[in-house]
């Protein structure tokens, strides 16, 4: 009896990039990119701003890397992480205008838009607001049908971008802890982030092996891995590149963007 071969686990390994601005450097991206997939770029709201843009994108085709518009909260500020009081005709407008500077920058450099991943606030805003999420998606759809939106596993905003025909990527993360509602913890609790290498490549190997995330409440939850995120700022984010990469291909998965 012929016994069926072992499909082999692929995941996409994402990382928010382009975060400098002007004078101010943010990240190490040019050191993270040979260990990731896809690249979140930032669209200037936010972070980063037209030239950062360019180099981030030329960065990103150096390394074989495809390329998303990261847009989020006009909030430079707050660095796109604090929630404003803004209708769903304003994230479409604010959404459809970052997409289409990432675009243009994109095409500059012969490349195509691949993804787009909300950035922060808007993104988590999005994941319960189904308002929110749909116009998200509907200013994806009308500019860019063809690339992919990433979102938080089992929120609204995959929800909307289904609904409306886009291919969409369930993403989950290496980094943040998760709430028994599967919401990531907030920013202002004292758990919302993993700093263990090992804590946190356990959490996604559990994510992508059986589909299940252990809440801050000790619950498990159902969780689709389809992208992982990894965030570019961190004071140890190179280093989490680097070791949740080696232990993925350790373990026989395959990483590529989706």
């Amino acid at each position: 009896m012929k016994t069926q071969p072992e499909v082999q686990l692929t995941v996409d390994l994402n990382c928010d990039m382009g975060e400098s601005f002007g004078a101010f450097t943010i990240g190490n991206d040019e050191a993270i990119l040979p260990y990731v997939t896809s690249a979140n770029i930032a669209c200037g709201y936010h972070a980063g701003d037209p030239l950062v843009m360019r180099r981030t994108v030329q960065l990103a085709l150096k390394h074989q890397v495809a390329i998303g518009a990261h847009p989020g909260l006009p909030d430079l500020v707050g660095f796109g992480r604090r929630e404003m009081a803004v209708s769903p005709a304003e994230v479409y407008a604010m959404t459809a205008y970052q997409i289409g500077a990432m675009q243009a920058m994109a095409k500059a450099e012969g490349a195509k838009l691949h993804h787009v991943k909300p950035h922060g606030a808007l993104y988590n805003m999005a994941a319960v607001n189904p308002a929110l999420a749909q116009a998200i998606a509907e200013a994806m759809y009308k500019i860019c049908p063809e690339a992919i939106l990433y979102g938080l596993a089992g929120s609204a905003l995959i929800k909307s971008g289904n609904e409306i025909g886009l291919v969409t990527a369930s993403e989950v993360f290496a980094d943040r802890t998760y709430q028994q509602d599967g919401t990531l913890t907030p920013r202002n609790h004292a758990d919302a982030l993993i700093s263990q290498s090992e804590k946190a490549v356990q959490q996604v190997l559990r994510m992508i092996k059986h589909g299940k995330v252990i809440s801050q409440q000790g619950t498990e939850v159902s969780i689709q891995a389809e992208t992982i995120c990894i965030h570019g700022d961190g004071p140890h984010a190179l280093d989490f590149a680097r070791y949740i990469n080696k232990a993925l291909t350790r373990e026989g998965i395959q990483l590529k963007a989706k």
